[in-house]
């Protein structure tokens, strides 16, 4: 048997994608499927006095229009609206009143015969309001901010004394935009009502039994009435954490009409629910006559909805990254007119990162050192939050390979030293960091008498690849080719699994599968030693499976003569893997330093990132296929926020103005050159039993700092607020 851990194996639903086979949440058929539309408030704040939907109904092809005066019954408790992603506070709660809480809040739905339908008669519907003043605007009630109820992590140390004290020192304020996810994908649910009343469900979302246990809690319906699924999801970067409205207002008039219904989203309201929020952060650090750094503060605001306290780990990584006893950590939270924000890609790191990597780099030039070399000197084999060992840091071999392969030790120290022609040539790089977790993950391996191997769990695959990589982990762990394992996910039916998000599915998941294919693989020795005694003192190793036998040595035995006699025609085992207790002595992470070369045209303000290195520890890597490209889009979205990415609000109405993919701008291939990703070697055998860290978030953590350090280095201009535009340049 072939090596399958660490090989750079084709995606297994590559085949299903690129044919059209594969299904995602707007896809599936059936006959006298309805459609329904949202229609979106047109103010931020206020009541709604009358809901007219008389013309509306008389669209040939409408079948009803929802709202709050007419939907079926729901909870009014709040808890039952919170989910396993869901922030502290009274969670929105679609169409339960007449209250509006931010603009483009669905206040009703069209379901017609077909979606175009509905679109145009959710045109026809009147609504009228008494608008209240609102504000959307963080940065003109900067003086309303109060503490975020997460527990960020408490000063150590004396960093006035220090930070007054130090040799070198730097005081620089950073503001970051609102950011939308704008998955491929559009967010859409179908419910297909069953002829017994239970509903089968498929939805856009990074965790079915999540879904499952909020309409359980909302509807007030049995579990066993309804299954969730999400086969396919085209990309979620963060959306998919909780459920969305689109999901609630489908059981709704799946209930309320008794037949099965599917709701989509348009691009534009894909601007109507959660977001990276825009933040300000004051970065102070203090460093000695040798680039040391005596003194860190991390002061942040974020905006928050009026209704719930999103919190993200924004300041966090000011207090882990490098080694500093001196540190204090503030992050306040300013309510407004605004839906509540959402995790996005990195949550917190990106945003964060992006501050601390962009102060270090304005260090460095204060105390006349090398960017990088400041940051080798501060290296830190503790996180300095927790007290902790690291259970692996490479990241002092992600700077020296990353920097090798850039070729850093050519880079001038003095800013605009370098040009190619009319351009200016900047040169930059950051670090980064994510967190390492393992979550409680639960699988469900079974052998049938063909040595079919069938692996499941509820998880999703947002993109990720974890359909392949699943296959891979079980491939190895239970001795047998990857063409004889098929992985099942997205499913609400299937064994527990948390969302998948945080970076940390392969670790819990993938971890589940493994010790249910090594419980599975010893199931079926054990039986062939009771049947043959001969066996006993063969060694575990010298068993594997293949064409339907488990081959011993120089011997192969049926798996249907294993199982006669047998009630069941297959071997199965169900486990339930958790994080170790050795975990809990150290800190895990996954780190990678980036550097970036930027050409700015000199007249114009134009600005291009011409190549790019990401040099990333993350332990073991399962596929570097497929790891690679969440590198990539990492990068390409780090690119994307610190030159493009920004939802523009217009504050007097408190709309987003920019909710399209015309003007809300990202990178396209055009603006994209040369990324070459370097995985580090990095051992690690306590963040779990694969020694495997996450990588759908580090490729993004410390890209724009990078891109913004460039550019200083390329113009000697330095732009503290994102994305940076030529104007801000000229």
């Amino acid at each position: 048997m072939n090596k399958v851990i660490g090989t750079p194996l084709d995606r297994v639903d590559g085949v299903a994608k690129v044919t059209g086979q594969a299904r995602y949440a707007a896809d599936f058929p059936e006959a006298g499927l309805l459609h329904g539309s949202v229609v979106s408030s047109t103010i931020a704040r206020g009541r709604v006095l009358r809901i007219d939907s008389t013309r509306a109904l008389q669209v040939p092809g409408v079948v009803a229009v929802l709202d709050h005066g007419n939907r079926p019954r729901i909870s009014s408790y709040d808890d039952d609206y919170s989910d396993a992603d869901a922030a502290e506070g009274a969670p929105f709660r679609p169409l339960f009143n007449d209250r509006v809480l931010y603009s483009g809040q669905p206040l009703a739905l069209v379901v017609a015969q077909s979606l175009e339908i509905a679109r145009y008669a959710g045109s026809l519907v009147v609504i009228e309001y008494t608008p209240d003043t609102h504000q959307s605007d963080l940065l003109s009630v900067m003086g309303c901010a109060h503490e975020a109820p997460a527990q960020t992590p408490g000063p150590r140390g004396d960093f006035a004394g220090q930070f007054a004290s130090a040799a070198v020192a730097i005081d620089a304020t950073y503001l970051t935009a609102n950011e939308h996810h704008n998955p491929m994908e559009p967010h859409a649910s179908t419910v297909f009502y069953q002829v017994d009343g239970k509903l089968e469900i498929h939805d856009k979302t990074q965790g079915t039994q999540n879904c499952q246990d909020y309409l359980h809690n909302v509807f007030g319906l049995p579990k066993d009435q309804l299954r969730v699924k999400a086969a396919f999801v085209g990309g979620a970067f963060g959306s998919g954490l909780r459920p969305q409205y689109q999901l609630t207002l489908a059981v709704m008039a799946a209930l309320h009409l008794k037949c099965s219904v599917r709701v989509t989203l348009s691009r534009q309201q894909m601007f109507t629910f959660g977001y990276r929020p825009r933040t300000q952060q004051r970065l102070r650090l203090g460093a000695d006559s040798n680039g040391r750094l005596q003194a860190i503060a991390h002061d942040a605001i974020g905006q928050t909805s009026r209704f719930e306290d999103f919190t993200e780990h924004l300041v966090e990584w000011s207090g882990m990254l490098y080694q500093c006893d001196n540190v204090a950590l503030t992050y306040r939270l300013i309510p407004l007119d605004v839906y509540t924000p959402l995790d996005m890609r990195a949550p917190g790191a990106g945003s964060g990162v992006l501050a601390l990597e962009c102060a270090m780099d304005e260090l460095a030039w204060a105390a006349q050192l090398d960017p990088l070399e400041l940051r080798r000197r501060n290296f830190a084999s503790h996180n300095g939050n927790e007290g902790k060992p690291y259970s692996s840091k490479a990241l002092l071999a992600c700077y020296q390979q990353g920097a090798q392969r850039f070729g850093w030790a050519k880079r001038p120290l003095a800013p605009g030293s370098m040009r190619r022609g009319r351009q200016l040539v900047g040169w930059g790089m950051a670090g980064g960091v994510w967190e390492a977790m393992q979550m409680k993950a639960s699988a469900k391996a079974r052998l049938d008498a063909q040595g079919h191997l069938t692996v499941s769990s509820a998880t999703t695959d947002i993109g990720t690849g974890t359909y392949t990589v699943m296959t891979q982990i079980a491939a190895d762990a239970a001795g047998t080719d990857v063409g004889n394992v098929t992985f099942l996910l997205g499913d609400s039916s299937l064994p527990t699994a948390l969302l998948q998000g945080g970076s940390f599915t392969v670790s819990s998941v993938g971890s589940a599968v493994r010790q249910a294919c090594l419980a599975l693989r010893d199931c079926v020795i054990d039986q062939a030693r009771r049947q043959h005694a001969d066996l006993a003192s063969l060694a575990d190793s010298a068993f594997s499976f293949a064409h339907g036998c488990l081959l011993a040595g120089n011997r192969s035995i049926g798996l249907a003569d294993l199982l006669a006699g047998s009630q069941h025609a297959f071997f199965e085992v169900h486990v339930e893997a958790q994080p170790s207790d050795k975990r809990k002595r150290y800190s895990s992470a996954t780190h990678s330093a980036v550097f970036v070369e930027v050409l700015v045209d000199e007249e114009l303000g134009t600005i291009s990132v011409s190549r790019v290195v990401s040099a990333v520890a993350a332990g073991r890597v399962i596929n570097p296929k497929t790891a690679r490209s969440q590198i990539l889009g990492g990068v390409v979205w780090g690119l994307g926020m610190a030159l493009q990415e920004q939802a523009q609000t217009d504050h007097q109405l408190g709309r987003i103005l920019n909710h399209n993919l015309a003007e809300y701008h990202i990178p396209v291939n055009a603006d994209i050159a040369d990324i070459d990703v370097i995985f580090v070697e990095e051992h690690d055998e306590v963040v779990n039993e694969l020694g495997s860290k996450g990588v759908g978030e580090i490729g993004i953590v410390g890209v724009a700092a990078a891109v913004a350090n460039a550019i200083y280095h390329a113009t000697g201009k330095r732009v503290r607020t994102f994305p940076i535009t030529l104007d801000t340049l000229l």
